[in-house]
């Protein structure tokens, strides 16, 4: 049994991409730190704690994702799809119970709070699985009729995009919908369809944004960021201003002031916080590691001749690099402002363990094949 186990693992580590995996362990890493330098003074200064406080967390939740991680991609290709459809109902049924029990915060009721666990977002949790679903809709194999397919992925996603303009979460909507269009687009869809999808999905959304007094702090953050002269661009200002004060190479470790200036910094502004404290040259080299990987994971999504597994690698590094530039163009002002988290390097638990999730996904599926 235990020489069993043993060349099970030997056959996983033999078979897995070291390098990509190299590339998520070291952004996930890089988090880490950087969690380090720019929480201490949070936790120190507003909670009159420990000020590790927040690293400590951010570290639990580190080692619950490497756990993760390891686990989704050493699974059987076949078992790891079954798994993701039955997680993906268990999220639905979490995202459906926000509306009635979720928390709200500054507006939004976005996330469940059971008390016993840590609060967490089931949009973050459903994200992954719901790439695995729709690539496994588009490749049913008894159904030829390929319009019929995209009409049921559609079906799939309109209660998530309800649900979410309900709390109201409109950047997580654009990062499904755009998940969405890119693998129906990948399937064969017909361009002209394709863009009637896209206007009318962004025209909708466009006219609950304006109509909706709901929507009205998304109404105000798109028209200061048309008009900034309106007055209503702090936080994107402070950003600005830590990334020009940061330099080429930066202003040194703690040397920073934009976490004192603009709330989850940490987490919306990662980036900003990054370049102020250790320059723009830094912030460069982390965004070559997000092109590298999403250059090799394409670059095995050109090799792979499964279909399916071609759609859920590109879902997954589709939904990690515009998350990635979302975060980034926000920080840098060419976006308004979204709460979008980066990927692997921001704080917070849930963005955490969807990345976790999708890392998984990534290196079980540009796994070499294997047989246990």
């Amino acid at each position: 049994m235990r020489n069993s186990i043993s060349e099970n693992y030997y056959n996983w580590w033999k078979n897995i991409d070291k390098f990509i995996l190299f590339l998520i362990l070291s952004l996930f890493f890089l988090g880490l730190f950087f969690s380090l330098v720019s929480t201490s003074f949070i936790a120190s200064d507003k909670l009159s704690t420990n000020s590790y406080y927040f690293f400590y967390k951010h570290l639990i939740f580190i080692i619950l994702a490497i756990i993760i991680l390891f686990s989704f991609s050493y699974l059987d290709k076949n078992k790891i799809i079954n798994l993701s459809i039955f997680l993906f109902f268990v999220a639905f049924i979490f995202l459906i119970f926000v509306p009635f029990i979720g928390v709200e915060v500054k507006g939004s009721k976005r996330w469940i709070d059971f008390g016993v666990l840590p609060r967490f977002q089931p949009i973050e949790l459903l994200k992954p699985f719901t790439i695995v679903l729709l690539s496994t809709l588009l490749c049913l194999n008894y159904m030829k009729n390929k319009y019929i397919k995209y009409f049921i992925t559609l079906i799939v996603i309109l209660p998530i995009l309800l649900l979410l303009i309900m709390q109201p979460d409109i950047g997580q909507s654009v990062i499904i919908v755009s998940v969405w269009l890119s693998l129906i687009f990948v399937s064969g869809l017909n361009l002209i369809i394709f863009f009637f999808f896209f206007f009318a999905i962004g025209t909708c959304l466009i006219y609950s944004v304006m109509s909706f007094q709901k929507f009205n702090y998304i109404k105000i953050r798109l028209l200061s960021f048309i008009n900034p002269s309106s007055g209503n661009t702090y936080q994107s200002d402070r950003a600005s201003e830590a990334i020009i004060n940061g330099g080429l190479f930066g202003q040194g470790i703690g040397e920073g002031t934009l976490n004192s200036k603009v709330p989850e910094a940490h987490t919306d502004y990662i980036i900003s916080v990054i370049s102020e404290e250790f320059g723009v040259l830094v912030v460069i080299l982390i965004m070559l590691i997000y092109l590298v990987l999403t250059f090799k994971v394409m670059q095995k999504i050109d090799q792979e001749k499964n279909v399916k597994i071609k759609l859920i690698l590109l879902g997954c590094i589709t939904l990690l690099i515009l998350q990635t530039f979302i975060h980034v163009g926000v920080n840098i002002g060419l976006l308004p402002t979204t709460g979008m988290t980066l990927p692997f390097l921001s704080y917070g638990g849930s963005s955490i363990i969807s990345t976790a999730l999708i890392s998984g996904l990534i290196l079980n599926f540009t796994r070499r094949e294997i047989s246990y």
